[in-house]
């Protein structure tokens, strides 16, 4: 009797050691973010806290999105599913009209008795129209749910815009009001979930901070705006910009050419670059809120039970090529930051392995130890966080652009290439060599030296190409 008393006494200890606790996620977006960031060598780009998270664990270097749209993408991001599987491309809210019976990311935490919540912008929200809405939330994801709206909502009036006729949804505006972080709506956001950490800290949480900035319009804390003095912002030439798209298929830039350069007529340099500054005062804005959150996670001890992920929906263009937004199939688009820190995997270490948004689903329900859907298109990331460099890993990552029925392509991005198709190669074809070409200047799908490589990509590339009938040309 006493033998089994002690091997009872044994085994329950195993179970309820720290080793087995439930680990908790933080889940941290960023909207519209791109790759002009400290963290990833942009020195001009202030980002003290992602640097700071990079080193508690892995920072992605070719992290792509599913297509470079707020809504598709994030509904991809928390489904595991690509847009044509969910058959969404557009900013429709219909998750649950296509998909009634889907499992959420967060749905998957909170089947499992963790707290799942979220502040602000996860699924996607019109900006800044629906901030302070549930937009188009999924209310099955979540236990609850915070939208706050900052003054950068209650004050629009304030706000330049240099791009008229068009809403400040989509738009070249800023706004610099001297201003405390927590008086803006992701500060306010960001409050929220550190006072989410502090009450339940006890218990396993899935908490998610979504964040607007640095979507249009840049509206961010003077401050923010001083680190960067506008005659260090700089624009590419114009003149070469137009060169970059001599080679490029027009449907690749369908939404650009009508009043290129920066998509509105009549935009000047000067504003141009005003913008920019006014994008990169979001993002260490956007980096301030980040460290806020680590901040909270420290203090409640809660480190070494936490993973932590920070993710933007797509990248973004800032006057390269003459181009401006996202929606488009390069490298500025469809790639974004991703940074990863778990407890007891790889830490300070960077990784030029290929990986998709869609990933990030099986990843967190593999290192949480749940079971889950079986439909689920990416792969669990953890041999990457075990071993960012040697890890076995040969998938390439797969963005796609859809426009309307006749206008549409798919991109598949390898550890050196980017080959593009639109309308499966019958509206022109794209091949960039990242080893020697990272701003896709050169296309060389025409490139007879390229023959057999064009062909093997477009091979690899095909099983991916799965629209339906009706987003199809007649």
């Amino acid at each position: 009797m006493t033998r089994l008393i002690i091997l009872l006494t044994f085994v329950a200890s195993i179970f309820n050691s720290p080793a087995n606790e439930r680990l908790n996620v933080l889940f941290i977006a960023a909207d519209d973010m791109n790759n002009d960031l400290g963290v990833y060598g942009n020195k001009q780009v202030k980002t003290p806290h992602l640097n700071r998270l990079a080193k508690m664990g892995v920072r992605f270097d070719r992290a792509y999105c599913q297509q470079p749209l707020c809504g598709p993408s994030r509904a991809s991001i928390m489904t595991g599913l690509r847009p044509d599987t969910l058959n969404m491309h557009t900013l429709a809210h219909e998750l649950r009209k296509k998909n009634l019976d889907v499992v959420t990311l967060g749905q998957l935490f909170r089947n499992n008795g963790y707290f799942s919540a979220r502040a602000g912008k996860i699924y996607h929200y019109g900006n800044p129209k629906q901030i302070g809405t549930d937009a188009n939330d999924d209310p099955a994801t979540w236990d609850e749910r915070y939208n706050p709206a900052g003054i950068d909502k209650q004050h629009e009036d304030k706000i330049i815009n240099h791009g008229p006729n068009k809403g400040l949804g989509i738009s070249m505006a800023w706004w610099d009001p001297v201003s405390k972080d927590e008086e803006h709506t992701d500060g306010m956001a960001a409050s929220w979930i550190i006072d989410q950490i502090e009450k339940k800290k006890d218990e396993p949480f899935f908490l998610a901070a979504g964040f607007f900035n640095p979507h249009c319009p840049y509206v961010a804390p003077k401050r923010y705006f001083d680190m960067y003095p506008l005659d260090e912002i700089t624009i590419p030439d114009l003149k070469k910009a137009k060169e970059d798209l001599k080679d490029v298929p027009p449907m690749a830039i369908k939404r650009d050419t009508k009043n290129w350069p920066y998509y509105f007529k009549d935009i000047t340099v000067e504003e141009a670059r005003k913008c920019k500054q006014a994008y990169f005062a979001c993002n260490t804005f956007i980096d301030a809120q980040v460290g806020r959150l680590l901040d909270a996670l420290e203090r409640n001890k809660l480190i070494d039970k936490t993973i932590i992920v920070f993710w933007s929906d797509h990248g973004y263009f800032l006057g390269e090529k003459g181009l401006w937004y996202k929606r488009k199939a390069f490298e500025r688009s469809a790639r974004m930051p991703l940074i990863i820190a778990a407890p007891g995997l790889a830490r300070n270490q960077s990784t030029g392995k290929t990986v998709e948004l869609v990933d990030l689903y099986p990843t967190l329900a593999d290192l949480c130890g749940l079971m889950p859907p079986g439909n689920l298109e990416g792969k669990s990331l953890r041999p990457i966080l075990n071993n960012p460099v040697k890890a076995k890993w040969n998938k390439p990552a797969v963005t796609q652009v859809w426009h309307n029925r006749n206008a549409w392509g798919y991109s598949l991005r390898t550890e050196r290439w980017r080959y593009t198709e639109w309308l499966q190669g019958k509206a022109g074809v794209e091949l960039y060599d990242h080893a020697n070409d990272p701003e896709e200047i050169t296309n060389l799908a025409s490139n007879a030296d390229h023959k057999k490589l064009v062909a093997r990509l477009s091979k690899r590339l095909k099983p991916y190409v799965k629209l339906l009938p009706n987003k199809r040309p007649k």
